[in-house]
């Protein structure tokens, strides 16, 4: 049990520190395609000098999320070699092509960096755009993997032992599309205002800066249009959940009972030892409309898993709630943001907005992270979701302390190296 609670301890929080930089790793490259485009467009240096700080945060974040990906790609071997074992034939495949997205993205992203009076203008911006393209693949290839864990198929037991491997369908598994949707537009939501945040801060002190206002245009726009999409794909992800782990879903709004017409709740506290949910808000038949669109359908209620199967059902819905907490706060920002632009016919920068998009500056990522609590901790007790539990991959390796003390090291000196690095980038910005 102790190996068990070490790997799963050390597993987070590396998942936890690599999320941050993959997301950016993602979503960043947007932004400088853009503010690249728009020079190109309009000829304004501002929107050059935008294009490259924004590049030398883009590559911090892709040397640290290299080393921190790296890590984890050892800690797979380590920490859950069963795991390795039984599922490596099978999900072999987006692992190897997140690695040929991840060297596009590298070999792209070097072309941009050294290549802006070496190429030709054109060239030089379809390279940025090819490494957006490789970072949102490698992003989707890694979750396209994290979703077969969830909905594994692809592959049959004979005996006991795994045959009949087909990696396009363990590729194309039933969670895929829905996950690898909802993190891709999460990345682009959290880099948008986080980004968007750091330039409002500084309009409130300069509001007539020229290269704040375009940073911010750009940014919030993003993270704008993306804050109203995003529960597109959370439904989405929501139908699934009710088709294919129930269990899941229950956890997330601490659905006790079987029933029809189930609420959808928001907040509440949830008493797993009198298997309640104590003073939430409740929204009749709310939950069986949106994960069936009708009013009147069944939803599971945990009371139906014996409790050895259930998850920590505290943690999934507090996760949850947080999450969503986060992502209603951004479309509020969104939707006044797109309403006073309107209104004012301008950017606006009006001194409450900005304050409000400067606290919105951390809530993606907050977002980023309940989201993955859910994920991961709501499929437990099961490393692969009805084929294996997690204490049975885990290595039999003791004094596993070592290396998390290890780890966690590593990734203070690395996130101190960061905040140094984009202290001085972003404090050339005044």
């Amino acid at each position: 049990m102790e190996d068990l609670l070490a790997a799963r301890a050390q597993m987070a929080m590396s998942l936890a520190f690599h999320i941050i930089f993959a997301s950016i790793g993602i979503a960043m490259p947007l932004l400088m395609v853009i503010a690249e485009g728009m020079w190109l467009k309009t000829k304004d240096e501002t929107y050059l000098t935008l294009a490259k700080r924004w590049s030398k945060g883009t590559a911090i974040m892709f040397a640290v999320g290299a080393v921190s990906g790296t890590v984890l790609s050892f800690e797979l071997g380590l920490l859950w070699p069963t795991f390795m074992a039984y599922a490596g034939p099978i999900i072999g495949m987006p692992f190897s092509l997140e690695g040929l997205a991840f060297f596009i993205e590298a070999i792209f992203l070097g072309i941009y960096l050294y290549g802006w009076e070496r190429v030709p203008k054109t060239v030089h911006w379809f390279a940025g755009v090819m490494v957006l393209v490789g970072g949102m693949l490698s992003g989707i290839f890694v979750v396209t993997a994290n979703a077969w864990m969830n909905t594994p198929t692809g592959f049959s037991i004979v005996e006991g032992k795994v045959t009949n491997i087909d990696p396009i369908a363990a590729m194309l598994n039933p969670s895929s599309f829905s996950q690898a949707l909802h993190m891709t537009l999460a990345a682009f939501l959290a880099v948008g205002f986080a980004v968007a945040g750091i330039h409002a801060y500084f309009l409130r002190r300069d509001p007539d800066n020229p290269f704040h206002r375009k940073a911010f245009a750009i940014a919030l726009s993003v993270g704008g249009v993306i804050a109203l999409l995003q529960p597109i794909s959370g439904d989405i992800s929501a139908k699934r959940l009710a088709k294919h782990q129930p269990i899941k879903l229950a956890a997330m709004e601490g659905q006790w009972e079987t029933e029809r017409g189930a609420p959808l709740r928001i907040g509440g506290i949830p008493d797993e030892e009198a298997e309640v949910t104590r003073y939430a808000i409740e929204i009749p038949k709310a939950l069986s409309f949106l994960a069936h669109f009708d009013f009147n359908a069944e939803i599971m209620g945990l009371k139906d898993v014996p409790p050895e199967n259930r998850p920590p059902v505290a943690i999934v819905h507090f996760a949850f709630q947080i999450m969503v907490a986060c992502g209603m706060v951004m479309i509020v920002a969104g939707i006044l943001g797109g309403w006073l632009a309107w209104r004012q016919k301008g950017l606006p920068i009006n001194n409450w907005y900005l304050r409000f998009v400067t606290f919105c500056t951390p809530l993606g990522f907050i977002a980023i992270e309940a989201g993955w609590t859910v994920t991961e901790v709501g499929r437990q007790p099961w490393i692969i979701y009805g084929y294996m539990r997690t204490a049975e991959a885990v290595t039999p390796m003791p004094n596993l302390v070592i290396p998390f003390i290890g780890f966690t090291l590593l990734y203070i000196f690395l996130s101190i190296i960061v905040v140094i690095l984009l202290r001085r980038l972003i404090f050339q910005f005044e």
